[in-house]
């Protein structure tokens, strides 16, 4: 059989492509999800390792391209207004990232998926969860430490930010944005952290540099869907995506 990019059979690298466009266009209309998408689907035919390198400079790309959309003025006024939430990002991922052999990442994915299902849920019954307006700053500092936790350790840095940016009622232009930008800056830290840690090296970091292309494309073909949806369907569709991921990490928790 035939070995290519990550030393994975043509059958596999194949099907690496096609998630990997498959999670552009998810992105590209919601704003998230491209990692968790692929770091599920990799994970049931390579190694968790390979994975992990391979959905790094995908997410870094798409993201330049997300947190600069509309402009570098309204991505720097995004750092500007949560820097809280990406300084605890970039700290934590970097603590994580060089944790990623020790940790049990069945307990941590457990307790990660289920707050998130919960407030989706509580979300789609119309529930009012959103952080009031002196407590925001101790918000942000949580949900940045929680995601670099987990992103450090599993490439997923995402839900925790949204949840935060869910609950003190983004508009869909801005969460789109802020999410671009985190994610952005969390990406080049995780890259950079796991440069350090040894799981992307030469030929790790070819397969992830082949992945750009699928994952690019499917990008331009979300754009235009999230350019067609209202805020409240953007909302909805953001929610049950959310939904679908908490559950797909308790799934991975509980099943492996």
């Amino acid at each position: 059989m035939e070995y290519i990019a990550g030393g994975l059979p043509l059958w596999a690298f194949a099907l690496a492509l096609g998630v990997t466009l498959v999670s552009g266009v998810v992105k590209g209309a919601v704003g998230f999800a491209m990692p968790m998408i692929m770091i599920s689907a990799f994970g049931s035919f390579m190694p968790i390792e390979l994975a992990l390198a391979g959905l790094i400079v995908p997410t870094v790309v798409t993201n330049v391209s997300q947190a600069f959309r509309q402009g570098a003025a309204a991505a720097w006024a995004s750092v500007q207004q949560y820097w809280r939430m990406i300084g605890a990002i970039i700290l934590f991922i970097v603590i994580s990232a060089q944790m990623l052999p020790y940790i049990p990442q069945r307990v941590m994915l457990g307790l990660l998926g289920g707050p998130i299902v919960a407030f989706a849920v509580l979300q789609l019954m119309k529930v009012n969860l959103r952080v009031k307006l002196e407590n925001r700053h101790r918000a942000e500092w949580i949900s940045g430490v929680i995601g670099g936790l987990y992103g450090g350790v599993s490439g997923v840095w995402g839900p925790p930010v949204l949840v935060y940016l869910l609950s003190i009622g983004a508009e869909k232009r801005e969460m789109v944005r802020v999410q671009g930008v985190v994610f952005l800056i969390g990406a080049v830290v995780l890259l950079g952290a796991h440069l350090q840690s040894g799981v992307v090296d030469r030929v790790s970091g070819a397969f992830s540099l082949a992945l750009v292309v699928p994952a690019m494309l499917g990008l331009w073909i979300g754009y235009a869907i999230q350019d067609r949806l209202d805020a409240e369907r953007f909302r909805w569709w953001t929610l049950v995506l959310l939904s679908l991921t908490g559950l797909n990490l308790l799934r991975r928790a509980f099943f492996g």
